[in-house]
């Protein structure tokens, strides 16, 4: 099943759209989005959705006033990286570990190049790995804190893990587009899925 909202007819894309574990990414999507090449602070080109990736500038922005650096750890992959993702990591540990880890080509958000992962850098130092991120309460209060201002939502939530299928990211953003109905999703710590079902 396909789930979406009415676009705007300035839109050429449903920024609300849900992919997830149930919800596969339409046919045409990647032939419509628009993405822009960016390098990182380690020098890795990471492509993003044009508009989300504008946001994501005004939200480090803001963050930079509060003493939070955040930097670009990923965003877009394809359907095709996603497959060849899949293949290294079955090859590697197996069938299990993969269908536990990794997301089944055509269903995972990073196609819609509106997640973006993120990566903090404090006292110099990039961390990047996800436990450690977790640890980081402090800082990321302030950011989940800013998200809805600029569009964003914290994806995958503690504690909403049977609904999300993922376990909690701190650093997984997604786009929505919409700053009010972010704001309603933040303010009331649900998930898209949970967004969707109260519609």
């Amino acid at each position: 099943m396909l789930i979406g909202c009415t676009k705007n007819d300035n839109q050429k894309y449903d920024y609300l759209i849900l992919v997830n574990k149930q919800n596969k990414l339409p046919a045409d999507w990647e032939t419509n989005v628009e993405l822009v090449e960016v390098q990182n602070a380690y020098d890795e080109t990471i492509k993003v959705e044009k508009e989300a990736l504008e946001k994501y500038y005004e939200l480090r922005d803001a963050l930079l006033k509060e003493w939070v650096d955040i930097e670009l750890d990923s965003a877009y992959r394809s359907v095709q990286r996603q497959e060849e993702l899949w293949k290294e990591f079955e090859e590697e540990y197996g069938i299990d570990y993969t269908k536990k880890y990794v997301a089944v080509p055509w269903y995972s958000e990073h196609h819609t190049a509106l997640a973006i992962d993120i990566c903090i850098i404090k006292d110099w130092v990039l961390i990047y790995e996800n436990n450690d991120m977790i640890a980081e309460k402090e800082i990321f209060a302030k950011i989940h804190e800013k998200l809805a201002d600029y569009g964003f939502i914290l994806r995958y939530l503690e504690w909403k893990e049977d609904i999300t299928w993922y376990r909690y990211e701190p650093r997984h953003l997604r786009y929505i587009g919409d700053a009010k109905i972010a704001k309603e999703i933040m303010d009331n710590w649900l998930t898209l899925e949970e967004y969707y079902s109260l519609k």
